[in-house]
């Protein structure tokens, strides 16, 4: 009898959760909020996201159900953690990792005029393209100039876009378990740069 190598279910699982939280920013957010604090109540959540009770309620049961929450009922006022994921993709030898740094991003757009319309014009791909030079701008090792430039868009936006995700990666950089995982342009540098 043989055996599949890896668990199946779980890995297609978790791409539908990760896929899930790539399309609700609200969801992300959540999920991100509770990966950097920690253990949290629904009322720790309600208050600092400004989150209706019931809203509160269901995303964090929606969470559990995709497998990147969990839900400690061993008293009587819950608390919720996450789970860290991360989901690797290979195209044709090309491969990209989504963790929960690329997720924050995504769920802070509604809330950033910049990173909102970076996803609205250019969509969700791009957003990655544009993080992987962020990190690099943020640890100081490429100058604004040289991001700005190989993000090949409109300078001003590229420099509003850069800031906004240099924040995501500061926030996210000690508690995203992958972040060293992420493609950076520190790896592949500009031929130009110097």
């Amino acid at each position: 009898m043989s055996k599949a190598a890896g668990d199946p279910e779980r890995a297609v699982n978790g791409l539908l959760s990760v896929a899930q939280l790539l399309e609700e920013p609200r969801l992300a957010r959540l999920y991100t909020f509770i990966l950097r604090e920690g253990e949290l109540t629904i009322d720790d959540i309600t208050d600092a996201l400004e989150m209706p009770r019931t809203t509160a309620y269901s995303d964090t049961g929606t969470l559990v159900d995709l497998g990147v929450l969990t839900r400690d009922e061993e008293q009587k006022t819950h608390t919720y953690s996450a789970v860290p994921i991360t989901l690797t993709a290979n195209l044709d030898g090309d491969e990209y990792t989504v963790t929960p740094t690329l997720i924050e991003a995504f769920g802070r757009s509604p809330h950033d005029q910049d990173l909102d319309l970076l996803i609205e014009k250019h969509g969700l791909g791009k957003l990655a393209a544009a993080l992987t030079y962020a990190i690099p701008y943020a640890e100081g090792k490429m100058s604004e100039r040289v991001a700005a430039r190989e993000l090949d868009f409109q300078h001003a936006f590229a420099i509003a876009v850069l800031q906004a995700l240099r924040e995501v990666v500061l926030d996210m950089q000690t508690v995203d378990p992958y972040f060293d995982d992420i493609r950076s342009a520190r790896d592949q540098p500009s031929e130009t740069e110097g």
